[in-house]
């Protein structure tokens, strides 16, 4: 009877520290054995189906298929969830995580999942199906749910040698035989489990996240892609933000472009949308164009003056050199791997444990040392101030000890309203149980529903 979707805000929450500490150590375990199997972004489904290519596997005839899992974070099955999460740990050879045994695990992972609730109409609901999306643990988990569920799929691909990726809960795959062949696949797959329901498209021209992938004629064509619907909206230059923000928006789009574009026209139509949301918001021309030009002069002339190009081996030299540099997110996952190291807590005595964490404190050097820092809420008005501060400093201790002190002055964004507008907690008449007796009338005892 609610005539609302209500999405539950988790910061903050009593959950939110176990969420947070499981993910941290969970979620490298994930990202290293699905890795080739895992879409982190359209940069790298690109990059993906260019190997495609090299194997020799795309062809004229090549479909394209993308599956879009609905609702699934509010579908998520708890308890299988949970059993799942426990099966892929232990078929990966984990019988603890960083000491932790993975009954404990599932534990916390169930406290995570159960212990969600919200106030509406003076009653207290507690969520039973799926887990709060502003959860990060219920990101891994729905990943390792998801896991178990595309196992048959990627097996089949595997066979073919077809390209299988995953971005959460979109799915994209390339496929050699007839339409109705993968229809069939397709229908078979969306009776796997009862709450995991596909919507596909097939075609050889389809949109994956924010590209636009074509198979013409055996070549394959990239672009990036907007939602008739995506509004132009980004951080208005206006705002209260310090400059280097906006310096990485308009770097980031630029990226973007770049990547995502196959030809120097499709980047060019990019490069010109980009232009026009960017002055939408305020931004000034001349600011744009110099972030374009010192763009360009990075990585094919110091002495390019023009903030667009206007020549193909250009743009594919650009293309290729950025290329070989991993995206932000790619960086991450590629982190999260790096730091991964193999549990073997439980064959270390507790007295070895406790000698080797000392002799690590004693060695790590304190980062703080000899260090100065400063914060302040940033402002327009305030823009001189790290400077100003700077000078202050300097005239102050000139020639005295604390001048080797390093004076480090950052800021950070204004607060925005989001307190104002989410009600952490329901009233505090509302939590406390003034129940004192079982014979009190029906109509008096709080209502707890599920």
């Amino acid at each position: 009877g609610i005539p609302v979707r209500p999405i539950e805000n988790t910061i903050h929450a009593p959950t939110t520290n176990i969420s947070n500490y499981l993910d941290e150590i969970i979620r490298p375990i994930f990202d290293k054995e699905c890795q080739n199997t895992t879409i982190i972004d359209g940069a790298s489904l690109i990059q993906a189906l260019h190997q495609y290519m090299r194997k020799g596997l795309f062809k004229s005839t090549t479909l394209f298929c993308t599956l879009d899992i609905r609702n699934l974070y509010t579908m998520l099955p708890q308890e299988e969830a949970l059993n799942i999460l426990v099966d892929f740990l232990h078929v990966h050879g984990y019988t603890k995580v960083k000491g932790i045994s993975l009954g404990i695990i599932r534990l916390l992972a169930s406290i995570i999942l159960k212990e969600n609730v919200f106030f509406y109409g003076k009653k207290i609901y507690q969520q039973v199906l799926g887990g709060a999306m502003g959860s990060s643990f219920t990101l891994t988990l729905a990943n390792i749910f998801m896991w178990k569920w595309q196992k048959e799929l990627v097996r089949r691909q595997d066979m073919t040698g077809e390209y299988y990726g995953r971005y959460i809960d979109d799915v994209f795959m390339t496929w050699n035989k007839s339409e109705n062949e993968l229809k069939k696949i397709i229908e078979n797959a969306n009776t796997w489990h009862p709450n995991i329901k596909l919507e596909y498209n097939i075609g050889k021209s389809l949109l994956f996240l924010d590209v636009l992938l074509t198979n013409i004629n055996g070549a394959l064509s990239t672009s990036a892609y907007h939602k008739p619907a995506a509004e132009p909206y980004i951080v208005p230059f206006i705002s209260e933000h310090p400059r280097h923000v906006f310096d990485n928006i308009v770097q980031t789009s630029r990226r973007r472009a770049i990547e995502y574009s196959s030809t120097l026209q499709s980047f060019n139509d990019e490069r010109r949308y980009i232009k026009s949301t960017f002055l939408y918001n305020d931004y000034p021309s001349s600011f744009i164009d110099k972030t374009f030009r010192k763009f360009f002069s990075d990585y094919i002339s110091s002495r390019s003056f023009l903030p667009f190009l206007d020549n193909e081996a250009q743009f594919i030299h650009m293309r290729i050199e950025l290329s070989g540099q991993p995206s932000r997110q790619r960086s991450q996952v590629e982190m999260r791997i790096t730091t991964l190291t193999t549990d073997n807590d439980h064959l270390i005595q507790e007295s070895d444990k406790q000698q080797h964490f000392t002799i690590q404190q004693n060695q790590k050097p304190n980062e703080l040392q000899n260090k100065l820092i400063i914060h302040y809420t940033h402002e327009k008005r305030f823009n001189t101030r790290e400077r100003d501060m700077h000078r202050i400093f300097q005239d102050t201790f000139v020639n005295t000890p604390i001048i080797e002190t390093k004076l480090i002055v950052g800021n950070t964004n204004r607060k925005n309203t989001m307190k104002e507008l989410i009600r952490k907690r329901p009233p505090q008449a509302i939590l406390k149980n003034k129940v004192k007796s079982s014979t009190m009338p029906e109509k008096n005892k709080t209502i707890l529903q599920t």
